[in-house]
């Protein structure tokens, strides 16, 4: 414990500033789509053409089961501007404990008691406001934060990088297989007398004839290898025009649905994939979990491709990174081909493939997606060697992804170690020069 700083406690309502009653809900039918955050008990639900709120706050649920599960943060940051409606509580610290500090605190803090409601958990403004904070002179407070937020900053930073390396395999998918960039670019270069192979690599690469002279040649014979995969003409097909020589498929003819089960006993939290934490596993955060009261659940195999079958969760999906058990509510997916997952995986995380499973989708109070159509679902389809050639381009962008996932999750289990440590003066700050 360091004896040099001193340590309060006060009530939470004593230290805060609560904004409760600027808060306004908007129905889902009646929401303008905008570019304002629209915040509800777990964070951004979704964006709206106005905002309530201008400044740093601090968010605190205030209904859903995720008040006792904690799979996700009770208390969050919103910062800028934003809306919020009526399931997240909204305070900001005063001059004795400042709103950071109250994030951490919170995400530390042991609240059960604080709860009302058997079926669905409530954190009223009366009880939020009990509940006792610890906390030492502002300047430590300041010094803590700044530990925390940067390893909350590194965290955050490996998620962005993330999801601009998932938005530029989507982004190449669409150009190769939506598109057809490089098919047309070949088409155009053919009427204006110009070579096409080249067309399709400056398509491919978006390079200039001058930059491709530029590149390496084992770089430059690789991108002519791919461009040549591609054909030089369009046809007509059920689908519309599509390149000249794809076919018409379905998902049964690329993938099959996995079978087989796993014994609960052999399975951790951390391997066990519901459609709740699908993304969080994805994102390479395991939230706290528990595994299901039953003997067996269905499998699923390194690289195979998860999604939600729940509606309207069906753009939850992942590209397994390990094995382990899913819930019953969670599709999974094995290519017939091997080395074409990352085609696969691309493929039906199009739009046009979430629509139909929303189209084709059964049962009136939790409708879920109809395995006969879904293995329907027709596309045109490249060769296999260009299935081949894209999957390799983006394997190492998932690579990345999984080691800066990783590297999240040490992370995140350094910010979960330290927290108590620092919250309760067990663990002294160094001094930090502003």
């Amino acid at each position: 414990m360091n004896s040099e700083i001193q340590w309060f406690e006060k009530p939470l309502g004593e230290v805060t500033c609560n904004h409760d009653d600027k808060r306004k809900p908007v129905k889902e039918s009646e929401r303008k789509k905008g570019p304002y955050p629209y915040y509800g008990a777990s964070g951004i639900v979704d964006y709206v053409d106005g905002y309530l709120f201008d400044g740093r706050y601090l968010l605190i649920a205030e209904d859903g089961e995720n008040l006792r599960t904690r799979q996700t943060p009770i208390a969050f940051m919103a910062d800028g501007k934003f809306w919020v409606n009526n399931h997240a509580h909204i305070v900001t610290g005063n001059e004795e404990v400042t709103t950071e500090y109250l994030h951490y605190f919170l995400q530390y803090a042991d609240i059960q008691s604080y709860l009302t409601g058997a079926v669905m958990p409530k954190l009223t403004q009366g009880n939020l406001n009990k509940i006792p904070v610890r906390y030492p002179e502002p300047d430590y407070q300041k010094h803590i934060v700044q530990i925390l937020s940067f390893l909350d900053r590194k965290i955050d930073l490996n998620r962005r990088i993330n999801q601009t390396l998932e938005a530029m395999a989507q982004a190449i998918f669409k150009s190769w297989f939506v598109d057809f960039d490089p098919v047309r670019a070949k088409i155009a270069a053919i009427e204006q007398g110009e070579d096409p192979l080249r067309a399709a690599m400056r398509a491919i690469s978006g390079k200039t004839d001058a930059e491709l002279d530029q590149i390496p040649r084992e770089h430059h014979d690789q991108l002519a290898a791919t461009a040549a995969l591609f054909p030089d003409a369009m046809e007509e097909s059920e689908l519309g025009e599509i390149p000249k020589g794809w076919d018409i498929k379905s998902v049964s003819d690329l993938a099959r649905f996995a079978t087989g089960k796993i014994e609960v006993s052999s399975l951790t939290v951390e391997n066990y994939i519901s459609t709740e934490n699908m993304l969080a596993n994805r994102d390479g955060v395991n939230p706290a979990t528990s595994l299901p009261a039953v003997a067996t659940v269905p499998i699923f195999k390194n690289r195979d491709i998860l999604i939600s079958n729940i509606r309207p969760y069906f753009k939850k999906i992942w590209l397994a990174r390990f094995d382990g058990g899913r819930s019953n509510d969670v599709l999974c997916f094995e290519t017939k081909e091997e080395g074409c997952q990352e085609f696969l995986y691309n493929l039906l995380y199009q739009d046009e493939f979430f629509e139909f499973m929303m189209r084709t989708s059964k049962g009136a109070k939790m409708p879920r997606g109809d395995k006969d159509a879904i293995a329907s679902w027709t596309f045109p389809c490249a060769s296999s060697e260009l299935r081949k050639a894209f999957s390799k381009k983006v394997r190492t962008f998932y690579s990345y992804i999984e080691n800066l996932n990783l590297e999240s999750k040490r992370l995140s289990e350094l910010c979960d170690a330290l927290l108590p440590k620092l919250l309760s003066g067990e663990l002294a700050v160094p001094s930090v020069e502003e």
